[in-house]
Order: C-alpha cells, then structure tokens, then sequence
C-alpha cells in the first residue's frame, strides 16, 4: 500500500453496517454487470457492498466503483460508500483488492494468509468461519462472518451471540432478504445477502432507506 494511503477504521465499517443492516454480496457475470450494481445500490442509499473475487476481473470492477463513487470534499453526500471485496483466501487476492481500493475484505473461512495481508496494510478483515471455534477465534480480532449461516439458521447465530455478547456477527451463506429480520433479531450486527435483492429502483431505495 503507498505511503499515506486512509485506511477506514474498523468503527467506521461497524457502524455503517449496524445502521443498513443488509450486506449486498455480489457475484456478478463481469464488470459491467458488477459496476451497474454497485451503482444501483448506491444510488438507492447503500452504504456498504461486498464485491466478490468470483467475478471475471473484479480488480477492474473495484478500481472503476471506487473512481465513480468518489465524491469531491464538501460535496452533498458525505462520505463515498465503503466497498469491500468477499471471497479472498489468498494472499494475492489480499493485496490486489487493496491496491484496487478495498476498504475491507471478506474471507468465507479461516485464512491466516489473508489476515497477515491485512494486518500489515491495515485493511479491516472480516474473517470467516463456521464452528464455534472458527467464529470466537476470528471474532477475537474483529467482525466475523458466519458461512454458510443457513446450515445452522437463526439458532445457532442466537447460541453463537449467547457465549460471544460482544462479537460483531455477520450470517452469510444461503439467506434470502425475508428471512434476514430473524438472523438480526438472533443478534446478529448485519446480514449477508448474495442474491434477491430487487432490480427496481423504488424497490432498492425503499429497502435501503433511500440515499443518507
């Protein structure tokens, strides 16, 4: 990473993530598809989306979201949208969805490799796992996705939440958009959804609560 390059601040990621309470995963056919989405999504008020390694050429993806979601100093808008990348294992991933402008990356299980990565650039990671060891030793150093959080339903998120009352929790994996207030009412702090979200901009804007 380039000397002086902001990093966001894992409060800042938190945050966003507690006030929009879905996390769009998306898993795009290429990057126009991908580009077009993001868009969308900000657009309709999103704060926060996780693109994800399975497109083709997602480096350019992220590199042209982050480009056309800058917003100059003191524009109406705030601050630009914090754009992650999802399904890093690998320490090549790690360092090219950082160079690209990730403002946090995504890993599905346990990938130290990804974490050293991270650490040494100070990249907020959101490191994945699945049994209960997995979950408390990733929540130890931050948010922790659970995946895939359908196998163990909104239970095991609430059995999960009862031992870790601290742990920043984000169910992954196999949850549609109506089934998603369960996992939030199990304690969950956000909620992965890698499909269904609406196509219709009215549909988005009133899912996401329109632009902040």
């Amino acid at each position: 990473m380039p000397d002086g390059t902001e990093t966001t601040p894992p409060s800042a990621l938190l945050a966003a993530l507690a006030a929009q309470r879905l996390l769009p995963v998306l898993r795009s056919p290429d990057v126009t598809a991908a580009v077009a989405a993001v868009t969308a999504l900000v657009d309709a008020g999103c704060r926060v989306v996780e693109l994800t390694t399975s497109t083709p050429d997602w480096e350019h993806a992220l590199a042209e979201c982050r480009d056309r979601q800058r917003r100059p100093a003191g524009e109406e808008g705030g601050a630009p949208p914090l754009l992650g990348v999802g399904t890093v294992t690998t320490a090549e991933q790690a360092s090219a969805a950082i160079g690209a402008g990730a403002d946090f990356l995504v890993s599905p299980w346990p990938a130290p490799a990804v974490r050293a990565v991270a650490a040494r650039a100070g990249t907020v990671f959101v490191e994945g796992g699945f049994t209960p060891a997995e979950v408390v030793d990733a929540a130890g150093r931050g948010p922790a996705k659970i995946f895939p959080a359908h196998v163990g339903g909104p239970r095991f998120v609430a059995s999960l939440r009862a031992v870790l009352p601290q742990a920043s929790l984000i169910p992954t994996g196999g949850i549609a958009i109506e089934e998603a207030p369960a996992y939030l009412a199990a304690g969950a702090l956000a909620v992965g959804v890698g499909s269904g979200l609406p196509e219709d901009p009215a549909a988005l804007a009133r899912l996401f609560g329109g632009a902040r």
